[in-house]
Order: structure tokens, then C-alpha cells, then sequence
């Protein structure tokens, strides 16, 4: 049984720029091979913004464990276009959260979200030093597509088409 809840938070405020902060720093880490400046940091979030991960056309969604500690969250948001799509983005687990099933229960409240939105399907993107994520993604019937939308680094994109 899990020892965390997954519920959604506003995506303003000094603790989740404080989020967004690791998640680009891992990402730094694992997909540039080295931690990424200051200056690398603070251009990050202005060039990509996380917010429109809010209503009416997205949603972010926080993992906490039973005593509040943050351990995860995960980004969805509506892209243009015909089937309605939603996009999966900025997902992180902290380490403190890893190997409990979390990733798991993210996708499954990412793809709850983007049905309440009204998407039928979900698309996201990722690289290919993040095996984890890849394995994640196809092991819950997300099948590699073609790239959308251009973004950063990405070098593997995923899509699944909502029940």
C-alpha cells in the first residue's frame, strides 16, 4: 500500500521553482553529463515555463509522503491540435521517493488529469539516458512516435491514446 498521495497544487510559489530547480539539475546530470550553471538554471525556466501546467488547460500534480515531504510530481498540459492532445511534462521523482511505485502512480493521475481535460491521448517526450523513464513509459502501453512541438533535448518521444 502506498505511504504517499498524489493531489494537485498550484504551480506558483517558491516551493515549486524550488522543484523545478532539482528536476533541471538531475536533468543536467544525467542528460548534459555535468550539473548545469547557475545561469543554465534561471535561462531553463524562463525559455521552457512550467506554467501552464495550471487550469484551465493543465494541471500539476505533487506526490507527498503521509508527513508532507514532496516526493515527485508531474505536469500535464493541453497542445493544439486534432486527436485533443495532452502532454506529459516535468515528471521527477526525488530519490527519496524512488522504488515505491511513484512513476507508476504519476502516469496513472497525468493520465486521469488529461481525460478531465477532455484528451483522448497523451504525448511525451524524454532522452535516452533516462532508461528509467523509457522502460516506465512503454511498460504502461506508451508506443515511440514521431517528435512534436520541437522541444530542448529531447530525443525520444512517446504517445498513448486515452480508454
Amino acid at each position: 500500500m502506498p505511504t504517499w498521495t498524489i493531489k494537485p497544487e498550484p504551480i506558483t510559489g517558491a516551493a515549486v521553482d524550488d522543484v523545478m530547480r532539482q528536476y533541471f539539475t538531475e536533468m543536467g546530470l544525467r542528460v548534459l553529463g555535468r550539473s548545469a550553471t547557475e545561469t543554465e538554471l534561471r535561462t531553463v525556466l524562463v525559455k521552457d515555463p512550467h506554467h501552464d501546467l495550471s487550469p484551465p488547460g493543465g494541471e500539476f500534480l505533487v506526490a507527498r509522503s503521509d508527513r508532507g515531504e514532496f516526493l515527485g510530481c508531474a505536469g500535464v498540459r493541453l497542445l493544439g491540435g486534432s486527436p485533443k492532445t495532452a502532454e506529459l511534462k516535468r515528471m521527477y521523482v526525488s530519490p527519496s521517493g524512488r522504488g515505491k511505485g511513484l512513476g507508476r502512480g504519476l502516469l496513472v493521475a497525468v493520465e486521469e488529469a488529461a481525460r478531465s481535460l477532455g484528451a483522448t491521448r497523451v504525448v511525451c517526450e524524454t532522452n535516452t539516458q533516462l532508461a528509467e523513464a523509457r522502460a516506465l513509459y512503454t511498460r504502461y502501453g506508451y508506443a515511440e512516435t514521431m517528435p512534436y512541438e520541437g522541444h530542448g533535448s529531447a530525443d525520444c518521444w512517446y504517445a498513448k491514446a486515452l480508454a
